[in-house]
């Protein structure tokens, strides 16, 4: 029998009874101190008929928040606000894994303490920071010293173990979109001229440091990463992406990896920067390949069954649709986003969707 959208699938150590994943989205609604609320329960409880939930971003540290009202995973109320939801989505059967997350440069110093925001080299990005008081300019980041580097891979470890601690299935390592471990990948951010920057090895050396700690401390059975090798998003480029993300897909392929996410194209409207063969790309990857950008129904089916990826991601429409396996089902209309609450705000937009039926 061909497999589709709603046949299970085994990803490492993590069991899914269908392959429709809720990709991370950032709502920026958590409470103070970075700790998830009750309106957050609700929100990932609704969502529980996913085959697998990945969790909006989530700042690994202090130093790693770039936008307003972000949950966190590093400290113990936040690992007790977390638990609340893990326990949630295991009582109605999900699955869930939370995606970590360091920004970088993609940040402005009043979003943590006043301090410079750090990146692989001082390039400042285009656009504008999200802040508490509006849009500010970003600023220049100060390139990290190779000195403070095994101290982010000690931050990725330890929120890896407060993950675990918080009872999720697995976690994520936020390798995209523009973000530090991207901007060391990149050489539109990566100038260095240590054995961080320069050849491909050196460029993905601290990813696959990173992700050597996590599987080390929690299996790599229940780790997975994600990439966006051609998403302008952030002010990103790179001059050879194809190769340069042939040989990321190479190397992760020693650990083992629960699956690889990829982002097959721009986000926020953003074109590819370049062509980019994600074909190709996917054959490079020995384990399990999720596939996420403007998917539907159709094209999910068609892409699992003709094996380019194992599962499915879907961003905005499980913003609209808690219900959105049972919708696929029955080929039932979708709800539509309202943009205006993606970001922000209350429970409207947030938990207020309506189910089938309701």
């Amino acid at each position: 029998m061909a497999l589709d959208l709603f046949s299970p699938l085994q990803l490492g150590a993590i069991n899914l009874k269908n392959r429709i994943v809720m990709a991370p989205l950032t709502r920026n609604r958590a409470g103070e101190g970075g700790v998830p609320q009750a309106m957050n329960v609700t929100y990932y409880e609704q969502r529980t008929s996913a085959g697998l939930i990945i969790t909006e971003a989530t700042p690994i540290s202090p130093m790693a928040h770039g936008y307003p009202a972000l949950p966190g995973i590093y400290t113990p109320e936040q690992v007790a606000g977390w638990k609340k939801i893990t326990d949630a989505v295991h009582a109605k059967g999900g699955r869930i894994v939370i995606q970590l997350w360091h920004v970088g440069r993609i940040s402005h110093p009043s979003l943590i303490g006043g301090q410079t925001p750090v990146a692989p080299s001082a390039i400042k990005p285009a656009e504008q920071a999200f802040t508490y008081s509006g849009l500010q300019d970003y600023v220049t980041p100060r390139a990290l010293d190779k000195s403070e580097l095994p101290g982010i891979v000690n931050d990725y470890v330890h929120a890896a173990q407060c993950a675990m601690a918080a009872g999720f299935d697995g976690v994520e390592v936020h390798s995209a979109n523009g973000y530090l471990l991207d901007q060391f990948l990149r050489d539109g951010t990566n100038q260095r001229t240590d054995e961080y920057g320069g050849s491909f090895e050196n460029r993905a050396r601290l990813l696959m440091q990173v992700v050597g700690a996590v599987v080390d401390t929690i299996g790599a059975d229940r780790t997975g990463v994600r990439l966006s090798p051609v998403n302008p998003f952030n002010d990103m480029r790179d001059s050879q992406p194809q190769a340069l993300f042939e040989y990321v897909a190479d190397a992760l392929n020693r650990f083992g990896l629960a699956y690889l996410h990829a982002v097959e194209g721009g986000i926020h409207g953003g074109g590819e920067a370049v062509p980019f063969d994600f074909a190709a790309f996917r054959k490079h990857f020995k384990g399990a390949y999720m596939a996420n950008l403007s998917y539907d129904k159709a094209r999910g089916n068609a892409a699992i069954t003709n094996g380019h990826a194992d599962c499915i991601a879907y961003g905005v429409p499980y913003i609209a649709n808690p219900d959105l396996v049972e919708r696929f089902k029955l080929d039932a209309p979708l709800n539509a986003a309202d943009e205006s609450t993606f970001y922000g705000g209350t429970e409207k937009g947030y938990i207020d969707y309506p189910f089938l039926g309701k």
